[in-house]
């Protein structure tokens, strides 16, 4: 099958791999161009074999409309995929949505694309070391709808080391998921430090009270969270290195756009429509708000 991958970052440049390993024809559609794919992962270097186009209007005639197109740019980059979507998609062509957040088919509303879309989890941790070098250092797991499309999608991975997962239950999912992303990531991206922070008594308490009125959030929008869902999440943050970071701290670091609005701002338009308040979150985000794409002012 034809599939192409729109972003080159790692998460894109890891699922081109993964669809090539499953003996599919990749297209890489970036912006800029670099001149091969590698994946880096368990002790070796493996070349990826895919067509890498910078332009829309460079896809070659006989490549036509696609099976499936994996949009892999960060959430609030999806504009940028429009043009890509419109040359590869047909009726009968799955898009994959690799994105955080929630909603994820409200991005492409506006599109008018004659292709279904499929919304994901992403679990895999790579990074995206130089253009077109991607090293794989854990975690390989894809969550999608336990629909039809859902498992097209498990298919056409089918003989790859990613794992699909198909979950009747996705809404939950994909609020759990959330979770994890709502606190590590904006505190990090504020205070410029890594989890480390969260070992500050005052910080930790700040991360309960923020990770509560998600969990509020996201029950009344329909996610089934327990009542040991607060406590789920904060287990799940303990088990990380402190020295880690977060793509939202990394992306301030590097002067790029952040995610605040489909990660914190998910929790507070929840919020909003479901008569639920979240003040802590929305004060996280406007300051997030107020510093996005400022630069960094180093001694």
């Amino acid at each position: 099958m034809k599939a192409a991958v729109i972003g080159a970052g790692a998460i894109g440049g890891y699922l081109a791999a993964m669809l090539e390993a499953a003996g599919h024809e990749v297209t890489l559609c970036l912006r800029t161009p670099f001149k091969a794919l590698t994946i880096e992962g368990q002790g070796e270097v493996r070349a990826v074999k895919a067509r890498i186009v910078a332009d829309p209007q460079d896809l070659p005639e006989d490549l036509g409309k696609v099976g499936l197109v994996v949009v892999a740019t960060k959430a609030q980059d999806t504009a940028s995929a429009e043009p890509w979507l419109k040359a590869l998609t047909g009726p009968d062509t799955l898009v994959l949505a690799a994105q955080n957040g929630v909603d994820h088919q409200q991005r492409f509303a506006g599109f008018g694309l004659a292709g279904e879309i499929v919304p994901s989890i992403v679990y895999i941790a790579a990074e995206r070391v130089a253009p077109g070098r991607i090293v794989h250092h854990s975690n390989s797991r894809l969550i999608v709808p336990g629909d039809g499309a859902g498992r097209k999608i498990a298919e056409l991975f089918a003989g790859s080391p990613l794992k699909v997962e198909c979950e009747p239950d996705f809404l939950t999912a994909s609020w759990r998921k959330l979770l994890s992303n709502v606190v590590a990531n904006p505190v990090t991206a504020l205070t410029l430090r890594r989890m480390e922070v969260f070992q500050i008594p005052a910080m930790r308490d700040l991360g309960i009270a923020l990770l509560a009125e998600a969990v509020a959030a996201g029950r009344a929008a329909g996610a089934a969270f327990g009542e040991d869902e607060l406590q789920r999440t904060l287990q799940l943050y303990a088990g990380i290195n402190p020295e880690s970071g977060s793509s939202m701290l990394y992306d301030r670091l590097a002067g790029r756009p952040l995610e605040h609005d489909y990660l914190t701002g998910a929790v507070v338009a929840a919020g909003e429509r479901h008569g639920v308040p979240t003040p802590l979150n929305r004060a996280v985000l406007t300051l997030l708000g107020a510093l996005d794409r400022a630069p960094i002012e180093r001694p």
